[in-house]
């Protein structure tokens, strides 16, 4: 999903947020109809590698005990190192043989229904920038290495790899239907943002993390955020932080849980969601199943921060 800003994660998050875009840069219209454009991967620069280097570095040696068996494995099966940015033809060739996949570029914003069509026809659309040294912690756009480094391995998953087809399918019939900001949540929750329980422990999966030194470490360790059992419904109605780290995140028991949104008929969700509340990020319902319940103290000294001198508290 588009991002725009920046929050101390390291991750570029956006006021956008609900646009599906995955590039950064103001390119204008590309010449091809689905937007697309070569990666151009003889032009990366010493420099672009050497950011590269630095940035999977330092996430994989943090990751270990953190990120997922699936994205492990995912990363572990793909051309991906740290000497040099990825090339996109040579993911696409993996990750078709293993589950029908490819990565294409795109140059900038790319609309909604542009971004779904690709999806849904098993076409990852990866920003093909990579950011400056100077800007390892803050970024306004995605770039290479969260498109790449933090979506690519999980779609070596073929559940995972099913289940962003099927969002891509669902994301088209929301869009005519308008309710596309309440599916746009589940993408969050998800892909970006979704951890996992395993047998050993809590493990994250969502892109937004897994390519994000302070929030990889904020998603599992912290007493601040909420963790709470994932419920579709509840999802689909609760908004999402777009300028820190998230006050609530939502677990899954098995990725065969997505695979279950691809097989329900969204119209009577989609008819109980216009009527009933709307959620904050960091609210807790009786009917939630907690996995742990936030002291909400990282927010709530942010939001103390930023009251004005002299304003109530």
């Amino acid at each position: 999903m588009q991002r725009q800003l920046q929050d101390q994660g390291g991750e570029a998050r956006g006021a956008a947020a609900t646009r599906h875009g995955l590039a950064a840069g103001d390119a204008g219209r590309p010449e091809r109809a689905d937007w697309t454009i070569d990666q151009g991967w003889e032009r990366y620069t010493a420099e672009d590698h050497g950011v590269w280097k630095t940035l999977f570095e330092r996430q994989t040696a943090l990751l270990p005990g953190r990120a997922c068996d699936a994205y492990v494995d995912g990363m572990r099966r793909l051309p991906i190192g740290a000497d040099a940015i990825p090339d996109f033809r040579r993911l696409s060739d993996v990750l078709m043989q293993r589950t029908g996949w490819q990565v294409v570029a795109v140059p900038g914003l790319v609309p909604d229904e542009v971004f779904f069509d690709h999806l849904a026809h098993r076409r990852f659309p990866a920003g093909h920038f990579i950011r400056k040294p100077h800007e390892l912690d803050y970024l306004e756009e995605p770039d290479v290495f969260h498109d790449v480094f933090g979506h690519v391995p999980m779609l070596m998953n073929p559940v995972i790899a099913d289940y962003i087809q099927a969002y891509g399918e669902g994301g088209l019939r929301a869009q005519r239907l308008g309710y596309l900001p309440n599916l746009a949540r589940v993408y969050w929750y998800t892909v970006e943002f979704g951890l996992l329980r395993q047998r050993d422990g809590l493990r994250l999966y969502g892109a937004g993390i897994a390519s994000s030194y302070t929030e990889s470490v904020f998603a599992l360790d912290s007493a601040s955020p909420n963790r709470l059992r994932f419920d579709l419904e509840r999802v689909m109605r609760t908004h999402y932080r777009i300028d820190d780290f998230q006050e609530t995140y939502f677990v899954l028991d098995d990725f065969d849980e997505l695979l279950e949104l691809a097989r329900i008929d969204f119209a009577p969700l989609y008819a109980r969601l216009q009527a009933g509340p709307e959620h904050g990020p960091g609210e807790v319902l009786a009917t939630d199943t907690v996995v742990t319940r936030g002291d909400g103290s990282y927010h709530r000294a942010r939001r103390a921060d930023a009251t004005p001198r002299g304003a109530s508290t």
